[in-house]
């Protein structure tokens, strides 16, 4: 692959938004590297992807420990795409990693002990071939770690220069609002909070955004596409090559007539707005401004621009809205 430039159009179209009260500016989309960046994936591929969306504004790559397959490759293969293409826009690009979930053995690799995140984020650093990351997440509450000393290890990192800013994920409303009011006591601003969030799951509107915005804390939002549920990928049924085949995040037996049937009345919205399904399914997540930004991932770089396309037309009607809720039976 030919050395990298960057677009020099690449601010033009791109929308920011100001992630909660703070000076942060994120892209309305991210990429994600929860999925396809792993060694089972071709890493030309992969790199090719990672310099697309940086072309389209994209600055906010999202990744975290245990994201792979291996655990630990897709920072792996992100610091190599880095090394090979990024490094004089470094100071452009959003490098977000997490920690909570199972990574190694022992009593020491998993959950929110200040030992696990520290020890946690050093191996990233390390992985990724970074002085330090922008946003460091702790990935999942912890019921059985007192929530001061997580909040201590997040502390503890922007303390060391290790990260800029912190946040959470996966957190519900009143955890949110308690690390919030800890870490803050500490002279550190829990900055963002990362939720699943689509047409189809909407848990964050009973009580989480409200906290948020009283917070002032910003919303990063994974899975807006369902797994790939909200495109026209299963309009026709089940794909043989699908998430939904392979995947223990998508199972094939959730996927029910019933639910195929709802997305196809979505999908005819979709196509009276001049959308695609999933274009639409991510306008839905980013049209009232509560969403930060909206975590999309992609297999090629296709994808990419086709999600993109979604901020052409973040504006709903009344209308719209509440076919869209009679069609979910909300």
């Amino acid at each position: 692959m030919n050395e990298y430039v960057a677009d020099k159009t690449r601010y033009e179209k791109m929308k920011y938004n100001r992630c909660g009260k703070s000076g942060l500016l994120l892209p309305a989309l991210s990429l994600g590297l929860w999925h396809n960046f792993g060694d089972s994936s071709p890493f030309e591929n992969q790199r090719e992807m990672v310099r697309y969306a940086f072309d389209l504004g994209i600055t906010h790559f999202d990744l975290a420990n245990n994201y792979g397959p291996p655990p630990g490759s897709a920072e792996e293969n992100f610091g190599r795409i880095l090394k090979k293409d990024f490094r004089p826009y470094r100071d452009e690009l959003i490098i977000s990693t997490k920690a909570g979930y199972y990574m190694w053995e022992g009593p020491y690799g998993d959950w929110g002990s200040k030992k696990y995140l520290i020890a946690s984020l050093d191996q990233s650093l390390k992985r990724m071939g970074l002085e330090y990351v922008d946003i460091f997440y702790h990935h999942r509450y912890d019921p059985n770690t007192p929530l001061e000393e997580t909040m201590e290890a997040l502390a503890q990192a922007v303390r060391q220069g290790k990260a800029l800013y912190v946040g959470v994920s996966n957190y519900g409303p009143e955890e949110t609002r308690k690390a919030s009011r800890i870490i803050k006591q500490m002279g550190v601003k829990l900055l963002v909070n990362q939720p699943r969030y689509s047409m189809l799951e909407r848990r964050i509107e009973d009580g989480l955004q409200q906290v948020l915005e009283e917070e002032g804390i910003g919303t990063v939002v994974y899975s807006p596409l369902a797994q790939g549920l909200l495109t026209s990928r299963y309009l026709d049924g089940i794909p043989e090559d699908s998430r939904a085949m392979k995947s223990i995040f998508l199972k094939k037996e959730n996927i029910t007539e019933e639910l195929l049937s709802k997305i196809r009345k979505l999908n005819e919205i979709a196509k009276r707005r001049g959308q695609s399904m999933a274009q639409m399914a991510l306008s839905w997540v980013l049209r009232n401004g509560k969403v930060t930004s909206a975590i999309i991932g992609a297999s090629r770089k296709e994808q990419i621009a086709d999600n993109v396309r979604a901020l052409d037309n973040l504006n709903f009607t009344a209308e719209e809205l509440q076919e869209i809720d009679d069609i979910l039976n909300l």
